[in-house]
C-alpha cells in the first residue's frame, strides 16, 4: 500500500553564537508522529536564503516569496503540516493559502494555526495572560470545550479535552474558518473549514502528547487517513 507523504514546513532558526549559521528546523516530535502513524514525513523548506519574518502583515512580503519552488515542493505531498515556533515567515501563510485554494489537507499547530488563519485574511492578538498559556514544561494546562457540530468533534468524539499550552498569541478574526474549540479564557483553540477535506489549526501541541493521549494521536491518524484518500 502506498503511504501518504506529509510535508512538514521547516522553521527558520538562527545559528548559535559561535557558529552563526542558521538552520531550517523540523521538530522531531512532529516528524515522529507522522512516521508512527504510518505515513512518510518530508520537509518543505524556504527557498530564500534569509528569513522573511512576518506576522499579520505577511502580504507585504508577497513579491519576495519564491512561489514556484515552494509549490513544486508542496506538489510532492499529500498533506501539509505547519509547525509551532517562536516566529513565522511570510512563506508559511502563503503555503496555508495555497493548500486552502487547492483543497490540500493542512494542519496548523500553534504558530502554524496563526499561518492557517493569516493565509485566509485573518488576524491574531497577544493574549492578556501569557504566564498562564505559555507553560512549555507541563503536559496538561487547561481544558478545551469542543463544538459538537464540528469536524474536530468527529476526530476526538468528546466535548472536552485536556491540552498543553505554550503560546503568547491567539486568533482574533478568521473570516473563512469556524472557531470550534475554546479554552476557559475564550481563546479559540481550534479553527477549521467545513468545506475542505481537512483544513484545521490547533493552538496546542498534539505532537508532544500523541504517545500518551488517544485524543492527540487521533488528530494525526485522521489527518493521515484523509491524506491517503
Amino acid at each position: 500500500m502506498n503511504k501518504a507523504i506529509i510535508g512538514i514546513v521547516a522553521k527558520y532558526r538562527d545559528g548559535a553564537e559561535k557558529e552563526k549559521r542558521a538552520d531550517s528546523r523540523i521538530r522531531n516530535e512532529v516528524k515522529q508522529a507522522i512516521f508512527d502513524n504510518g505515513a512518510i514525513a518530508i520537509g518543505i523548506i524556504s527557498p530564500n536564503e534569509k528569513m522573511q519574518g512576518a506576522g499579520d502583515n505577511w502580504l507585504d512580503y508577497n513579491d519576495k516569496i519564491d512561489k514556484e519552488n515552494i509549490i513544486n515542493q508542496i506538489k510532492l505531498c499529500d498533506g501539509i503540516i505547519l509547525q509551532g515556533g517562536n516566529a513565522n515567515e511570510a512563506f508559511e501563510p502563503f503555503i496555508a493559502k495555497y493548500c486552502y485554494d487547492n483543497d490540500i489537507p493542512c494542519l496548523g499547530i500553534c504558530a502554524g494555526q496563526n499561518s492557517v488563519v493569516r493565509g485566509l485574511g485573518g488576524t491574531t492578538f497577544k493574549v492578556s495572560n501569557p504566564e498562564k498559556h505559555n507553560q512549555p514544561n507541563k503536559d496538561y494546562v487547561h481544558n478545551v470545550n469542543i463544538d459538537k457540530t464540528s469536524k474536530f468533534y468527529n476526530i476526538v468524539k468528546t466535548e472536552k479535552i485536556r491540552v498543553n499550552s505554550r503560546h503568547k498569541r491567539a486568533i482574533d478574526t478568521c473570516p473563512l474558518l469556524d472557531k470550534v474549540g475554546f479554552c476557559e479564557d475564550g481563546y479559540a483553540e481550534v479553527v477549521e473549514s467545513k468545506c475542505k477535506k481537512f483544513y484545521m489549526g490547533v493552538r496546542f501541541h498534539p505532537e508532544s502528547l500523541y504517545k500518551i493521549d488517544e485524543n492527540m494521536n487521533n488528530i494525526f491518524k485522521y489527518f493521515i487517513d484523509v491524506c491517503n484518500n
